[in-house]
């Protein structure tokens, strides 16, 4: 788990390091025009991925009307992708504003889709608020790419 303990290779605000960076290793899987999307680091499940405006912004109502806009649509293209390569049985949208909200990064806007599945959740966020994910998110970010490849030709 090299993320969690590793030194930080950044400087300020970790989004916008991360729309900036090498996607593979910061495991983006989509850069369009005003966003990109990128898997959560510490994800709910399996998938979880987070459209991000490129714009450093911190709140909903300071994107300009292109930026919401272009944030739905990925969110939109997040969906259809999730559903096609992972197949969930449902979805999760939403955004965390400011930190008694939740946002693990309150200073740089994001819109969160998680796919779930019928009975997902388990006894250890419960017992040791441990998250299990049966896969590596390296391979769930290449299964993304792919879908979105295909989503775009």
């Amino acid at each position: 788990m090299a993320y969690v303990g590793g030194e930080r290779t950044h400087q300020g605000c970790v989004l916008c390091a991360i729309g900036n960076g090498d996607d593979d290793a910061n495991r983006v899987v989509e850069q369009a025009e005003l966003t990109f999307t990128v898997l959560n680091l510490f994800p709910y499940s399996s998938g979880h991925v987070m459209v991000v405006p490129r714009r450093h912004v911190a709140d909903l109502v300071d994107l300009e009307p292109a930026e919401a806009a272009a944030v739905v649509e990925g969110a939109q293209r997040a969906a259809r992708v999730l559903r096609e390569a992972l197949k969930p049985d449902g979805l999760n949208v939403g955004a965390n504003l400011g930190t008694a909200a939740g946002a693990g990064i309150a200073d740089h806007f994001h819109l969160h889709v998680v796919p779930r599945w019928s009975g997902d959740t388990n006894f250890m966020p419960v017992l040791a608020d441990v998250k299990v994910i049966p896969e590596h998110m390296d391979q769930t970010a290449a299964t993304l790419r792919e879908a979105y490849a295909k989503l775009t030709r």
